[in-house]
């Protein structure tokens, strides 16, 4: 007879398979099979432990986390993925780039690009009721942004499970290099263009996060407090696509514009 202890260690055992897969993936730039089948059981919170897992990995081998991310911020993708609430995911140091610097060729698996408003904290936010005017405090600067998002699954063919697990199919984040102090900005209001290649690919506003940005950011603040991680001085926070993503192939380069904050460069280098 199987024993409660034995099923656990089997569901951690088979997580940490999974956790190990994805990393390889990134490794060695193949992407992998998805993996919600395996996950389906578990659910969401199987799928973040795999996040987690990952996590923990990466920091043991030296890297620092310096903020987090938001996704599925859009009401229309949540209901194409069948939930009721965006996702998140982690950032690391080497996975930060600025203004204007390129993003080195097969760095990330598949990558697309949105455009996002960036929060960076000069507070931190321990509380799981944390309030929206103890948010908005704990601003010290906005930033516009470009996430290169990436995804170590097979054509991009995933589900809410495989894209927790792959922590929230981040890749890489690149931020303008000109702090804007956010008193003045109503950023629900922001209008937001992209162009790659010179042509304009993706347009949107600060309302596609949650309805406001802050709304976002103040839901993983939340979030990550509760789980015993929270946002700390310093970090960053990305809040969300305001617009569609758009593929980034070799080669390529995008602008985005946001109303307010400027603009922000990134460039593909080629093989």
């Amino acid at each position: 007879m199987t024993t409660h202890t034995q099923t656990v260690r089997a569901q951690s055992t088979a997580l940490a398979d999974l956790a190990l897969r994805l990393r390889e993936a990134e490794l060695n730039g193949f992407a992998i099979s998805p993996i919600r089948d395996e996950l389906a059981a578990g659910g969401v919170e199987a799928a973040y432990e795999v996040q987690r897992l990952n996590e923990d990995h990466a920091i043991s081998a030296g890297r620092r986390v310096v903020g987090r991310k938001i996704g599925l911020t859009s009401p229309a993708v949540q209901a194409q993925m069948g939930v009721n609430q965006p996702d998140f995911g982690v950032l690391f140091a080497d996975m930060c780039l600025a203004d204007g610097e390129p993003l080195a060729a097969n760095a990330v698996l598949q990558p697309r690009v949105e455009a996002e408003i960036a929060l960076v904290l000069n507070k931190d936010l321990p509380h799981p009721d944390t309030t929206i005017n103890e948010l908005i405090s704990a601003v010290d600067h906005l930033l516009p942004a470009i996430e290169i998002v990436g995804s170590r699954i097979e054509n991009w063919d995933i589900s809410i499970l495989d894209t927790i697990a792959d922590n929230a199919s981040c890749g890489q984040i690149v931020t303008g290099t000109v702090p804007v102090l956010p008193t003045a900005l109503d950023l629900s209001a922001v209008g937001m263009a992209m162009e790659v290649n010179g042509k304009v690919r993706s347009v949107g506003s600060g309302a596609a996060c949650l309805g406001h940005p802050y709304r976002a950011a103040l839901w993983l603040v939340r979030r990550m407090a509760s789980l015993g991680r929270p946002l700390r001085a310093g970090e960053i926070l990305m809040t969300g696509a305001l617009g569609p993503m758009v593929d980034f192939p070799a080669g390529a380069n995008a602008v985005a514009t946001i109303q307010g904050l400027g603009q922000v460069r990134i460039t593909h280098e080629e093989n």
